[in-house]
């Protein structure tokens, strides 16, 4: 087949890209420029796409024997990831740039450009497998390596997507064997370390970096009854579940202290409570996808209405929840709901919940509303 290997200057895209030379495709290496402005130099596993990352691709793709090209992506990625980041943090929910750039750009905009150029599939360098069910439909699951399972940020894809899709390091034991292979191949980024935080924000610095873009405006912050017991120097700097960087004037009438337990932009005011307030018993989202056949198709389920039991999980590193789902009719379209055996801890709007059924990513939903376990003192 006639592949495109998105090759990010990381270790796990050069080996995912000669392996599928090692296997017989035609491979063709593409960086993508997400940055009008890239930074010369990484800090450490701070950041990614920069120009070191981008020769780092180059000199990969030199050894394994590929063609190489860098696409420009820039425009795109700024509408589709950045301006989303800004407009959910405005709008008081915790949006998930990984996700996003997944769904929007790497097997999105990316994929549809390799399909119109000729392209078979495209291939990275994620932890994940692709199986066939026995018609041969395919289903997206867990990696071999548990630890380095990257499923999670991949739910958002499609059927169509997952038809032109590879992943070879799926199958993989563990990363220090690909680490091994990647320097038995003379590849410099060896042992280079994988990239960590907002990829556009690579100084960590989330709050000023919002505030220097959305402005900040003074509020306050009340507690789960409404009295008011802080204030604030701009709403969208909070998110739910934070403990450290509260200014609260009024202590809790036990002691204890206090979370973020919701963001309200419409009125500029922060929802503060005990930490048992964090514990979720349901969350629903109306933006959800199905990564392969759906519950009905793939026989979980005789109708859309129908509860199935799956696992949940909320965040790219967390621990999967038993869960049970449901397709419910409303008003305005058809939620997804999804409630927990045990309380999730500390979910806010925007997240991103990812239904695993086995190791099978079922798929996904964009959190809309949550409903605490801890019901709201009268």
């Amino acid at each position: 087949m006639k592949i495109l290997a998105a090759m990010s200057g990381g270790v796990d895209s050069a080996v995912a890209a000669a392996r599928a030379v090692d296997a017989g495709h035609e491979v063709v290496g593409v960086h993508l420029a997400l940055s009008r402005m890239p930074g010369t130099l990484r800090t450490g596993a701070r950041g990614c796409c920069t120009i070191e990352d981008s020769m780092d691709a180059q000199r990969a793709a030199n050894i394994i024997g590929i063609p190489y090209y860098v696409w420009d992506f820039s425009e795109r990625f700024k509408l589709d990831v950045v301006d989303d980041f800004i407009a959910e943090y405005t709008a008081g929910r915790t949006p998930n740039p990984c996700m996003r750039c997944n769904e929007r750009i790497k097997f999105a905009a990316l994929l549809e450009k390799a399909l119109d150029l000729g392209f078979d599939a495209v291939v990275t360098g994620h932890y994940a497998n692709i199986q066939a069910d026995a018609a041969g439909n395919r289903e997206l699951h867990r990696a071999a390596d548990w630890a380095k399972d990257q499923s999670y940020v991949l739910g958002v894809l499609t059927t169509e997507q997952l038809a032109h899709s590879m992943f070879p390091l799926g199958s993989t034991p563990s990363k220090a064997e690909v680490r091994a292979e990647a320097a038995a191949r003379g590849f410099s980024v060896a042992n280079k370390p994988d990239s960590h935080d907002i990829c556009f924000i690579p100084d960590g610095d989330t709050r000023g970096w919002l505030a220097e873009r959305v402005g900040a405006e003074k509020g306050i912050i009340r507690d789960r009854a409404g009295d008011i017991v802080g204030s604030h120097e701009g709403a969208q700097a909070f998110t739910v579940g934070q403990r450290k960087g509260l200014n609260l004037g009024v202590p809790s009438p036990d002691g204890r202290p206090r979370f973020v337990l919701e963001v309200k932009p419409a009125t500029n005011e922060v929802v503060v409570g005990p930490k048992e307030a964090l514990d979720i018993a349901e969350i629903a989202g109306t933006r959800f996808t199905w990564a392969g056949l759906d519950p009905v198709a793939s026989g979980l389920i005789a109708g859309p209405g129908d509860p199935f039991d799956c696992h949940v999980q909320i965040r790219a590193h967390s621990e999967p929840v038993a869960s049970v789902a449901r397709l419910v009719a409303t008003g305005s379209g058809t939620e997804l709901v999804l409630r927990p055996t045990t309380p999730f801890d500390g979910v806010a709007p925007g997240q991103t919940a990812v239904v695993y059924v086995g190791t099978r990513v079922l798929g996904q939903c964009t959190i809309d509303r949550t409903v605490s376990a801890v019901p709201v003192p009268a």
